[in-house]
């Protein structure tokens, strides 16, 4: 079976060397998103703290139990990679589109059927699931802390389909000015006590600076190594500083009850981290090119690319589906399941957890794939041959 999916990814996908391909795939993009998305998956496996108390549930993180594992945050918090990745496949997609004569309302009503169709079943699940708890007398609260874990993830998808929609401007945008406009409105709160809320104006222009970077890829303005060892340090630099001297939070994501989120909405500094991140991409892509030469690790990369957007849909609900059945048979609170994450002990059993996580997901992936990986129309099959499809087959996200 994995031979059957080496031979069909390396099929439809040839490798950049071949010469008959019009427009080769550049795998180190694929293999990058993936990459992003395992890091949202794991992290949020990682430092989401489901806690049962006395038949209610409240979600807390470890975090605020043991700041200093804030490292891991650096680690997992991966989004900025995603848009960058994002910004780049949208103009390298718009040009062709236009190359082709299809307007821009045309393919941005494409681009966003494509991203939204794999959340149809999430919001249906989880609107049923939710009826069905109260109706059988759950606690409200309990209820409510279960479906945002669920669904609070999906902000994401509301800005990339802004971003997508203006990829025509983003392609046009220098980096630096949505990179200025997250400084002046972090100016205005925290260095001139202005209002709170015109910090919510970072969620629109934190995300634009790696879109706009992925933006600036797309167009061959953005030197592999050069670039990305600048940024990487430059960012780097920028987040240490004004964590240590500027008094942003160490952690990349948000900790419950913290004063300040660096995520919600997003900060200087975590716009600084992700440059650095973007920065790491481009280093990196150099070396992901060479290893996705191989047929075994390309399918892998293809495979995962097919249903990212279904992986990131349902990953909180397979370690919810995980903790409630744990529960239930257990008949009470199992460490790294429901206890407090308030000790080292609590993070090596969750370790121990993340099997049954990946197990749950699969199930998950398998009764719901259906829905990203079918072709627009309700047709199609991934991966089977001929240069049309050398171009999806990376993945629909």
């Amino acid at each position: 079976m994995f031979r059957d999916l080496v031979r069909r990814a390396e099929e439809a996908t040839p490798a950049p060397r071949d010469r008959a391909v019009e427009t080769p795939r550049d795998r180190a993009v694929d293999a990058l998103r993936a990459l992003a998305i395992a890091g949202v998956v794991l992290g949020h496996w990682l430092v989401t703290a489901p806690v049962a108390d006395s038949g209610v549930l409240r979600v807390t993180s470890p975090l605020k139990y043991m700041p200093q594992l804030a490292p891991v945050s650096w680690l997992f918090q991966t989004m900025a990679v995603f848009f960058f990745v994002g910004g780049r496949v949208a103009v390298e997609s718009h040009g062709r589109a236009r190359g082709r004569g299809v307007g821009p309302g045309r393919w941005a009503a494409a681009r966003m059927a494509r991203l939204f169709r794999p959340v149809v079943p999430v919001l249906g699940v989880w609107s049923a699931a939710a009826v069905a708890m109260l109706a059988w007398g759950a606690d409200p609260g309990t209820v409510y802390a279960l479906v945002k874990l669920v669904w609070s993830p999906m902000w994401f998808l509301l800005v990339f389909a802004a971003l997508t929609a203006a990829t025509p401007l983003a392609a046009r945008l220098h980096p630096v000015w949505p990179l200025a406009a997250v400084a002046v409105a972090d100016l205005v709160r925290f260095g001139l006590g202005g209002p709170s809320w015109v910090g919510w104006i970072n969620v629109a222009t934190g995300w634009l600076v790696p879109y706009c970077l992925g933006a600036l890829w797309a167009r061959g303005r953005l030197d592999g190594r050069v670039t990305g060892w600048a940024l990487l340090l430059g960012g780097a630099a920028a987040t240490a500083g004004l964590v240590l001297w500027a008094g942003y939070p160490a952690s990349m994501v948000g900790v419950p009850g913290a004063p300040v989120s660096n995520q919600s909405p997003p900060t200087l500094a975590a716009v600084a981290f992700g440059l650095a991140q973007c920065g790491a991409a481009l280093v990196l892509s150099g070396p992901l090119r060479r290893v996705l030469r191989r047929p075994a690790a390309w399918a892998l990369v293809a495979a995962a690319n097919l249903s990212a957007m279904t992986i990131f849909l349902w990953h909180q609900t397979a370690m919810i589906a995980v903790t409630a059945a744990a529960l239930r048979l257990a008949g009470g609170a199992l460490p790294g399941l429901h206890t407090v994450p308030g000790d080292p002990g609590w993070v090596a059993a969750r370790l121990a957890w993340l099997p049954a996580f990946a197990a749950a997901l699969a199930v998950c992936w398998a009764a719901f794939r259906r829905h990203e990986t079918r072709g627009p129309r309700g047709g199609g099959k991934p991966l089977r041959g001929g240069p049309r499809r050398e171009r999806r087959a990376g993945g629909s996200a």
